[in-house]
């Protein structure tokens, strides 16, 4: 593919996720998506089939970029773990936070109708890296006398539920920064030694 077509394909990309962000996954047409990025159906057809396609794409690409500089660069820092563990929940709260752009609505949308295997689903793909960084973050933090958990993957499978129900709650029902956070105070409570 040419330099031209590539960035061709990643603007198309970047106008569809704004149409998915808005309208969901089950209601975008492919006009939907000619219209934000005004070029031809046929235009549009030269690099994608269909809505599940781009849709496809997008999230593809989200899968790659997902490698958090912040929490790689915190274990290469050598941080405390309570430290790198509130990095990453801050980031996850921005993500359950996030009004625009956002793709929960239309993920869960697409996945909730199309059968696809776990190790295709890229939701999947996302909450198992999660739950793998949270499980490291509380090993060391038990190795380090910072936590205490007798069951550090049981805590964070946990915690990861408890953000992706936040994140839907958040695009569905409204779930406010201070509801949020009470709700990660919670599961952390649970983690750090109390001192006598």
């Amino acid at each position: 593919m040419s330099e031209k077509s590539t960035q061709k394909r990643k603007y198309i990309l970047e106008k569809a996720r704004e149409v998915f962000a808005d309208k969901g996954f089950k209601d975008v047409t492919m006009k939907d998506i000619v219209e934000s990025c005004d070029i031809s159906r046929g235009g549009l057809y030269l690099y994608f089939s269909s809505t599940e396609e781009i849709f496809l794409a997008i999230l593809s690409e989200l899968s790659d970029d997902e490698d958090d500089d912040s929490i790689s660069q915190a274990f290469d820092n050598d941080m405390a773990a309570a430290d790198m563990l509130a990095l990453f929940l801050k980031e996850q709260k921005k993500e359950i936070l996030r009004k625009k752009n956002s793709l929960v609505l239309a993920s869960y949308e697409y996945f909730s109708t199309v059968e696809v295997t776990p190790s295709d689903n890229p939701l999947r793909k996302q909450f198992d890296a999660g739950v793998q960084i949270v499980q490291t973050l509380i090993e060391n933090g038990v190795r380090q006398g910072e936590f205490l958990c007798a069951d550090p993957y049981g805590c964070a499978r946990n915690l990861m539920y408890v953000v992706e129900g936040l994140k839907v709650s958040a695009k569905t029902i409204g779930v406010s920064e201070a509801a949020v956070d009470r709700e990660l105070l919670y599961i952390l409570e649970g983690l750090v030694p109390i001192d006598n």
